[in-house]
């Protein structure tokens, strides 16, 4: 049977990105990104509501989006969804919750807009720049010709 398990989605950092790293000394960043949809209602008139999904990403990916991004940055995050369930250790009762994990994560602001990231900058999982101009240096270099 086939199955797949794709999300992509845009939106901007609604809060301060919180870094931690794992035992194992690996690196996770968490953080909450605010997607607008947009529809009409029964009656016909246009409503707009936001929908918070949380995002983690590992590895290079969580420490180059700490260095670079913030609340209020505009992002393209595109992963999987994960679902985590556990016991809630005061009641006993099953609870789970839904996020993405981030495989790829594109920069959309401008530099010096939003949380200072760099436009077009692109982090993958394994944490590899696909932009050519992803550090501030290249940025602000002239072409040798």
């Amino acid at each position: 049977m086939a199955s797949a398990n794709k999300v992509i989605i845009i939106g901007n950092i609604t809060r301060d990105l919180e870094l931690r790293y794992t035992p194992g000394g690996q690196a996770v960043v968490s953080f909450t990104v605010a997607v607008n949809r947009r529809f009409k209602d029964s009656s016909g008139q246009a409503q707009e509501k936001t929908d918070f999904i949380p995002v983690d990403a590992w590895g290079k990916t969580a420490e180059m989006i700490k260095q670079y991004l913030g609340k209020g940055s505009s992002v393209y995050v595109e992963g999987r969804l994960q679902q985590d369930s556990w016991e809630d250790k005061t009641d006993g009762t099953k609870k789970s919750k839904l996020k993405v994990v981030a495989q790829t994560v594109q920069f959309l602001d401008r530099k010096g807009q939003g949380g200072g990231g760099k436009e077009g900058a692109n982090w993958s999982k394994d944490g590899a720049s696909k932009a050519a101009d992803a550090t501030e240096e290249n940025l602000d270099e002239e072409i040798p010709f």
